[in-house]
């Protein structure tokens, strides 16, 4: 199968609208029209349903688009790693959320360059939920990123697993306590006991307030706009007058891990991932 024809469907499916994917290609309605019609003749199965007024994805088109966005992005990482590969002093890419690495990035690295099979690193800040797409399109070797995420084509091993606090205004009624239960703070999570609920709801949150750091999440509480539960690192990194943190002792753990692609094979990338999964001391307490 050939990748042009993909990039087509692909385009096609994710507009829903021949007209806008060939504007999108570059190219004219009629030959996107066909390369279509001949991928699903090589296939033997329908795509889409065409009508005058709409174009929807068959059950069999739905699953290639899955497929072959997996298929599109290795070929492309592909091409990034060959091109990263051949520069004159090759440098292993760690993507890393600003604010998000428990401290311990520096103590990683530091790790990481005992090892005979390090390289020089270049550090790649990302946004939240970048880390996933970077990786598998070639643009990192490696990332940090807290669970969940997707995991589609990765590989990863936990780097720390953090208590969490309750970051609370300071006027807040539960200020003032040493600790308190996950089901006072009254959060909007489904499943209070499952660890990838508690990690979306921060997740909700970014997304509900277009949150771009952890600076600005803080203020907001500071503000009095929200809750939030983050991980214990925070706490004396991150000390705001206007903010309480405060021990959640049943909540479901942070869970920091270092992420890579499946089908990597990279002596480097494999003795960063030892580095930090080694159980590099933590520079923050309890």
């Amino acid at each position: 199968m050939e990748s042009r024809p993909l990039r087509y469907f692909v385009a096609v499916a994710e507009e829903l609208n021949f007209s806008r994917a060939a504007d999108r290609l570059g190219i004219s309605a009629p030959p996107l029209s066909r390369a279509i019609r001949g991928l699903e003749a090589d296939l033997g199965v329908t795509l889409f349903e065409r009508t005058t007024h709409s174009v929807a994805l068959t059950p069999a088109g739905a699953v290639l688009l899955d497929q072959a966005r997996v298929a599109l992005d290795a070929l492309d990482a592909a091409g990034r790693r060959a091109q990263r590969t051949a520069a004159p002093e090759p440098k292993l890419v760690l993507a890393v959320k600003a604010d998000s690495d428990a401290g311990l990035l520096d103590g990683i690295l530091a790790a990481y360059a005992a090892d005979p099979a390090a390289r020089p690193v270049s550090i790649r800040l990302c946004g939240w939920g970048e880390h996933p797409r970077l990786l598998r399109r070639g643009e990192a070797d490696a990332a940090l990123v807290y669970e969940p995420f997707d995991r589609t084509g990765l590989d990863a091993e936990t780097v720390v697993e953090e208590p969490r606090v309750a970051a609370v205004p300071s006027g807040h009624p539960l200020a003032t306590r040493e600790s308190i239960g996950l089901a006072e703070l009254g959060l909007p999570i489904a499943d209070p006991a499952g660890p990838d609920d508690v990690g979306r709801f921060l997740d909700r949150i970014v997304e509900q307030h277009g949150v771009r750091d952890l600076p600005q999440l803080l203020k907001l509480v500071e503000l009095g706009e929200l809750v939030t539960l983050l991980p214990e690192s925070v706490v004396d990194r991150y000390p705001r007058p206007g903010i309480a943190y405060v021990r959640v002792p049943d909540a479901p753990p942070a869970v920091l891990a270092i992420a890579w692609p499946q089908q990597s094979r990279s002596t480097a990338t494999a003795a960063l991932v030892r580095a930090a999964s080694s159980g590099t001391s933590r520079p923050w307490t309890s």
